[in-house]
């Protein structure tokens, strides 16, 4: 599951990739429910602490040329997010009770109901970041599948006024942060949404009831 999403600092001139697993007919997409939040206060810490690891994004670090430069995923990859990790783990050496926790797990628990904690801003990036890299492929493009496409026009009046909204959305951005097109569960209604910093929607669904269910794997990169 997931969304499409965009990082504030890679504006410029757009281009799209959509991947092939998008939905077939999204008019009869059965949403699945959210998974229960576990109860994190109950749980034991973990006697090791299993260091978080800086992945490597899926393709050479050239491949998404022109659209992104190898110096500047070298950058963004390389240099940001790598302090994001190494950040988070020296955190993590000082809290023993949040050892063990998968990083979704991490995110949501540090994001304590929307008074985050020290850690979660560098869990969040990370997490962020992977989701990012991991939504991009080499010499994608063209249109999003039928049912996704439906969809689109169905709640934006056309595919035209989506990317209008997502690239506003992005250069109206104040500071650092994100834009995502996210379902909203209950209205079954996509909806494009800004977070601020590392802020991302995997920790609203508490706080939102269940509100916004991610159903995509995909990314409108604007760079």
């Amino acid at each position: 599951m997931g969304s499409f999403s965009l990082h504030s600092s890679c504006l410029a001139k757009p281009t799209l990739r959509w991947s092939n697993d998008c939905f077939q007919n999204l008019n009869s997409l059965k949403l699945p429910a959210l998974q229960r939040r576990p109860n994190f206060h109950s749980r034991k810490a973990s006697k090791v602490l299993a260091f978080y690891g800086l992945k490597s994004p899926p393709y050479k670090l050239d491949a998404l040329e022109p659209y992104m430069s190898k110096r500047l995923l070298e950058t963004h990859w390389g240099e940001h997010q790598r302090g994001y990790v190494e950040g988070l783990n020296k955190e993590l050496e000082k809290n023993d009770i949040l050892y063990g926790y998968t990083l979704d797990e991490l995110v949501k628990v540090t994001y304590n109901n929307g008074n985050p904690l020290p850690e979660f801003n560098n869990a969040a990036q990370v997490w962020n970041h992977d989701f990012f890299w991991e939504s991009m492929q080499p010499g994608g493009g063209g249109m999003p599948e039928l049912g996704l496409l439906q969809q689109i026009e169905k709640d934006f009046g056309s595919f035209t006024n989506f990317k209008e909204k997502f690239i506003e959305a992005a250069l109206s951005l104040f500071g650092s942060g994100w834009v995502w097109l996210v379902l909203k569960r209950r209205e079954k209604r996509l909806e494009v949404v800004k977070t601020s910093n590392a802020v991302n929607p995997i920790v609203w669904d508490d706080i939102v009831s269940q509100h916004f269910q991610f159903v995509f794997r995909d990314i409108l990169l604007i760079r």
